[in-house]
């Protein structure tokens, strides 16, 4: 039986994972790869990768040390976490059945996509999922929005304080009755486009245009120099569904040290509802959350 195991491969679990074992625990990471969302990588044509903060370089330490240590990692994706009498029982994809006093959920998120052609070839090439991560670079450029909930209406307003021209492509405006919704109505720089599909990413190295067809059937092509996606983000929490507390939109509900409903149970970075889906951020709830776990098996071990 293991005194941890951690569940996911990205920043929160890479963290976690090698502050657990500095604390001499006996862990297991499980994830189908190491890095996560920090093996994406936004090119832009007048970027150069010194002008990015980035969190890139702290999660490269651990991968590297991590894929060193090979007892402490399992490449594979985790179908099910079960809880039984006083530990918990992780079923891999494969089958694998595998105990431990504690376990840290790390799983992070995954983007709602366009499903159109082109998206797949552009993503992370003028095309991105992450205007939270990346609006600084768009100083006095045009960008598109695609989404129409309050993520892509977020993206919109932190666009627009730094962007030339800022349009929202939305199959309806109702997001846009509230308090940021009126003020991007009489913002100067802002573009409302709604009710039209999306039928296809063009571009040449680049992600340049968005192809729409609207109502009365009718192709238009708009241009920018970057656009983001931003229609939702889906919390990777099937493993844990009926076993832990999960917010309106499915995240996990932790408190100020990671922990969850769950005793034993933690979680961290993206797939909880803490504030911000950032690198950086998912590092520091990663090393937080394995220095809890660490109190908690600390009268176990």
């Amino acid at each position: 039986m293991y005194d941890l195991i951690i569940i996911g491969g990205g920043p929160a679990g890479l963290t976690a994972a090698i502050y657990a074992i500095r604390k001499r625990l006996n862990i297991l990471l499980l994830s189908k790869d190491l890095g996560g969302k920090t093996n994406f990588h936004l090119s832009l044509p007048w970027i150069e990768d010194y002008q990015v903060i980035k969190g890139l370089e702290i999660v490269n330490k651990f991968r590297t040390e991590l894929e060193y240590l090979e007892f402490a990692r399992h490449i594979e994706a985790v179908d099910k976490v079960e809880k039984k009498n006083e530990h918990f029982v992780t079923t891999t994809k494969g089958g694998a059945i595998l105990e431990s006093k504690a376990v840290i959920l790390a799983t992070g998120t995954r983007q709602v996509r366009m499903n159109v052609p082109g998206e797949k070839e552009y993503t992370m090439k003028g095309l991105c999922y992450s205007a939270l991560s990346y609006a600084p670079l768009f100083i006095d450029k045009s960008v598109m929005v695609i989404g129409d909930a309050d993520l892509a209406l977020r993206s919109v307003g932190e666009l627009a304080t730094v962007a030339r021209e800022v349009t929202m492509i939305c199959t309806d405006d109702k997001v846009l009755d509230s308090p940021l919704g009126h003020k991007l109505h009489q913002a100067q720089n802002v573009k409302i486009v709604k009710g039209c599909e999306i039928i296809e990413v063009q571009g040449d190295e680049f992600a340049r245009k968005l192809i729409l067809k609207d109502k009365d059937g009718k192709i238009n092509e708009y241009s920018a120099d970057g656009m983001f996606v931003e229609k939702a983000l889906t919390p990777n929490t099937g493993m844990v569904a009926g076993l832990v507390q999960l917010d309106e939109l499915g995240r996990i509900v932790i408190d100020s040290a990671c922990r969850t409903n769950v005793p034993g149970l933690f979680a961290a970075g993206d797939v909880t509802n803490s504030y911000a889906e950032q690198v950086l951020v998912a590092v520091g709830e990663g090393a937080k959350a394995a220095l809890s776990a660490y109190e908690y098996l600390l009268p176990r071990i």
